[in-house]
């Protein structure tokens, strides 16, 4: 396990952009809306597992290159990193699509931080690229994998994001679509 960027105050910091928003799974000490750029939340990731299998995948959120993207940065001990990093590590890299990064990220509280993310490998098999809406619609629907129905996913994490008063519209739109 590498050694995660650390600062004078014995934390580290953990941005989430989809369902660690809404569950991250994690003690932390505090959450903060927090903006990366160069990364863009998109559904572009084929999910095998958590919201989809093999024989009939899901669509689940990655950050991908370009752009911006506001999520949340959680605030994570030091003394309970080791086993932050191994759960997160368990339940992100289940099939490797994702890759463990650093990356700066602004806090909307202001200042910038160093945090660890999860950034989609864009030449792993389960990368899908720029979806047309039809395409996400026919894969969302009906999906579901270990963590529960991928219609589930979306609906969670746009209702996150409109708590935080994040706007997305592309999630907006995949959510009118599934709940019209």
């Amino acid at each position: 396990m590498g050694d995660y960027q650390q600062d004078e105050e014995n934390h580290f910091w953990i941005f989430g952009y989809g369902s660690l928003m809404w569950r991250p799974g994690f003690d932390y000490l505090e959450a903060c809306k927090a903006t990366i750029t160069g990364l863009h939340r998109a559904p572009c990731i084929y999910s095998w597992v958590h919201r989809g299998t093999q024989e009939r995948p899901g669509i689940v959120l990655g950050l991908d290159r370009g752009g911006t993207c506001t999520g949340m940065a959680f605030k994570v001990s030091n003394t309970i990193q080791k086993e932050t990093v191994a759960y997160l590590q368990e339940r992100e890299l289940v099939t490797n699509v994702y890759l463990e990064s650093h990356d700066r990220a602004v806090l909307e509280t202001g200042g910038e931080i160093s945090c660890l993310t999860y950034i989609v490998d864009q030449n792993h098999e389960q990368y899908a690229g720029q979806l047309p809406i039809d395409e996400l619609m026919h894969q969302i629907r009906g999906a579901i994998g270990q963590s529960g129905r991928n219609e589930d996913y979306f609906i969670n994490t746009a209702q996150k994001l409109k708590e935080l008063d994040i706007r997305d519209e592309l999630m907006e739109s995949i959510v009118k679509h599934l709940t019209d």
